[in-house]
């Protein structure tokens, strides 16, 4: 590092050939032709010519050494020297005070911005200070500012941004003090500012240990936010709405929970300088409901629903009623949901079973698993109702809520049913939400876009081709309303898999969740018991166990239900031998035939069956299906293992294969499937078991490049 001022010279850190500019096995011409060039294109910053002489000065002597063969053979040697010392020598080039200017603007010019800046900054400090209005201050100013602005840039290309910002109010600071260089002050205060955003993701992303650095990328948020006018706000032309939308989503997986609810509930109270944002309330209710139920405490659930309510915005009904739902407050849920859903949402509420109750459940799961429990550092919950409700906790709560109930009721003349919620507009059909509401969802494709994209599914609920998409508000900065967060869309619901979501998945009857939760006690009481019993669904589609979710941050579905134990423990089926499938894979047939795709869909059933079973598949699955497919494959495994399953036993055969539709990039096939499963634990005990079954599903193959995969699946009418 370059020595304090007070030296009778300066000591660059860089050799000869760093100074310039050429490689070590550069040759003498090349050195000469470098020499010119540089001379040729001297800094335009505007310093003295005295600066820039002693620029030349040094190039000058670094070129007639290399260009020297015996000098420079010496030298080599003396570098080659220090590197077979221990490694504490680095190379270094003693200078004169006389040029220390030039130095240091090539020490710039070399790559070391910031080392540069730390000399020209000792250099300006007594007792070595440059006289006031010299040449030599002006000249050390100069280089300061132009190589913090630099260095600073360089700092935010290795994404240290914390760092960069505190060289630029190093920058800053020596500016005022000097009083000279106003324009680079301003530039600096200027780059200062633009990192704003990028100090808050540094410092947020950080361990939750840092809590210092925490602390202060906290506060950088809400000056941030508060800068913008609010979470709604447009006052910060530094960054425009559609990039504050892309930088919140990308920031929420970084906070906590509870940091959450803090920052949300300020927010939503507003200041004397920013009004109050009906954004955050309801960002606020969705922190508390996460906490509340992946922490199995109902009161942070009741507080959540407690100020949604109260928010008084249209179209919340079926959020309050997925709230009334975890409180135990059954007849007030289904009447809120009823109430609240629009024809898309019940359309599908009704491909979820019959019975209100299930339809309700359903969608709580969903809603659980994308607007939920996605986007916390330190939540990882899946939205498995059954273990909410068979928590101790959560028991306690639900009967001493009905034990309240149940002497409000005999205190009246008659027992009367839960009234529902005021009335409010039926829900429009909206995007789907991300994280939150109104932050902005992925625009939808279009024909010729779904025409080339295999994961496309057709969809009867999804609007006909071309029909029109209302603007968005430009007052708004998620993408809707603020008094009406979007719901999400039944076509958006139907494309996330088999009947729906993982989370509807993750409760494969409902006489299970019956048995297991504590609703049976809390409702035999006041006559709901019977609304438990309620038929299963189709059970899970064969090999294809719920897929990690979508939502905003990557937090994955709940894995599948426990299947029903067993009464006493029998001797599972012996694992099926995966045979080797009867086409040649990957698959490039420009225009595969059905036994041609039906072999490959083969080969992925095995390879799915052996991957789950714990043994190593034939064929790497990747080479069969794709990233996301594959990526499931792999969360099945780990949502397996939380649940205790050492291995599953998987038997999957096609017994009716038949291709709908094909495009030259996706092939539709209607295929029947003959399916049975096996769940054991490490000790090779039956903890679960599906019986055979067939299921009718719809298999997507995209064509990758050259090879077709398994792009995906759903279950057919």
């Amino acid at each position: 590092m370059p020595r304090d001022c007070e030296s009778p010279g300066l000591e660059l850190p860089i050799d000869h050939f760093q100074l310039l500019g050429v490689r070590p096995a550069t040759d003498a011409q090349t050195v000469l032709h470098t020499l010119q060039q540089r001379l040729d294109r001297p800094p335009e910053q505007g310093f003295t010519a005295a600066a820039l002489e002693a620029r030349a000065l040094l190039l000058r002597e670094s070129a007639d050494l290399l260009s020297d063969p015996e000098r420079r053979q010496a030298y080599e040697a003396e570098l080659m020297a220090l590197d077979t010392e221990d490694g504490t020598l680095t190379p270094g080039l003693d200078v004169p005070p006389s040029r220390e200017i030039g130095a240091l603007l090539l020490l710039m010019e070399a790559g070391q911005a910031i080392e540069a800046f730390d000399a020209a900054r000792r250099c300006l400090q007594p007792p070595q200070a440059p006289a006031l209005g010299s040449h030599r201050e002006a000249d050390l100013t100069l280089l300061a500012g132009e190589a913090c602005r630099l260095g600073a840039r360089e700092l935010q290309g290795r994404r240290q941004f914390e760092r960069a910002a505190q060289l630029l109010q190093e920058g800053i600071t020596l500016m005022r003090r000097t009083g000279r260089q106003p324009e680079q002050q301003r530039q600096m205060e200027h780059d200062l500012a633009d990192l704003l955003p990028f100090r808050v993701l540094d410092l947020l992303r950080r361990d939750l240990s840092a809590t210092d650095e925490r602390a202060e990328g906290l506060k950088l948020l809400e000056m941030l936010v508060e800068r913008r006018g609010g979470l709604e706000g447009d006052g910060d032309p530094a960054l425009p709405r559609k990039d504050f939308q892309d930088f919140f989503k990308q920031i929420r997986q970084y906070l906590t929970v509870q940091e959450q609810v803090d920052l949300f509930s300020r927010w939503a109270s507003g200041n004397a300088t920013t009004a109050g944002s009906a954004t955050a309330e309801f960002l606020a209710s969705l922190a508390l409901t996460a906490s509340g139920f992946a922490q199995r405490k109902p009161e942070r659930i009741a507080a959540a629903q407690l100020r949604l309510e109260a928010s008084g915005q249209p179209g919340l009904q079926p959020f309050l009623a997925c709230q009334h739902l975890l409180l135990g407050r059954v007849a007030t849920a289904e009447a809120c949901f009823i109430q609240g859903a629009d024809p898309a949402l019940r359309a599908w509420a009704a491909e979820q079973g019959s019975e209100p109750l299930a339809q309700l459940c359903a969608y709580c799961c969903d809603w659980l698993r994308r607007d939920v429990l996605a986007g916390y550092r330190d939540i990882e919950a899946d939205p498995d109702l059954e273990a909410y409700f068979a928590d101790r906790d959560v028991q306690a709560y639900v009967e001493q809520l009905d034990r309240r109930q149940a002497r409000a009721l005999q205190s009246q003349s008659g027992i009367e049913a839960p009234a529902p919620l005021s009335t409010a507009p039926a829900l429009a059909t909206t995007p789907p939400l991300s994280t939150a509401p109104g932050l902005a969802a992925s625009p939808p494709l279009t024909p010729a876009d779904a025409a080339e994209d295999p994961m496309r599914w057709p969809d009867a609920l999804e609007p006909a081709a071309g029909a029109a998409t209302p603007p968005l508000d430009p007052t708004d900065p998620f993408g809707t309303t603020a008094t009406a967060p979007a719901q999400p869309s039944a076509s958006d619901r139907a494309r996330r898999g088999p009947r729906g979501t993982a989370g509807w998945k993750a409760l494969p009857t409902w006489g299970r969740l019956a048995a297991a939760a504590v609703l049976v006690g809390a409702f035999v009481a006041t006559g709901l018991a019977g609304m438990m019993a309620l038929r299963p669904l189709s059970p899970v589609t064969p090999g294809e166990r719920p897929a990690p979710g979508e939502g905003a941050a990557g937090t994955p579905t709940a894995p599948a239900g426990t299947p029903a134990k067993s009464p006493t423990a029998v001797n599972p089926p012996p694992t099926p031998t995966p045979a080797r499938p009867a086409a040649t894979v990957p698959l490039t047939s420009a225009e595969p035939n059905a036994a041609q795709l039906r072999a490959l869909l083969e080969a992925w059933l095995q390879t799915k069956a052996a991957t789950l079973a714990g043994n190593t598949p034939a064929t790497p699955p990747a080479d069969l299906a794709g990233e996301r497919q594959v990526r499931e494959l792999t969360a099945q495994q780990r949502d397996n293992r939380a649940r205790g399953v050492s291995r599953e036993q998987v038997t999957a055969e096609i017994q009716d294969f038949r291709i709908n539709t094909r495009t030259p990039k996706r092939i539709v096939a209607a295929v029947e499937i003959r399916y049975s499963d096996t769940a054991l634990d490490a000790q090779g005990k039956v903890i679960g078991r599906t019986p055979t079954t067939n299921l009718r599903n719809l298999y997507v193959f995209g064509r990758e490049g050259e090879v077709w995969k398994v792009a995906g699946f759903r279950p057919r009418p």
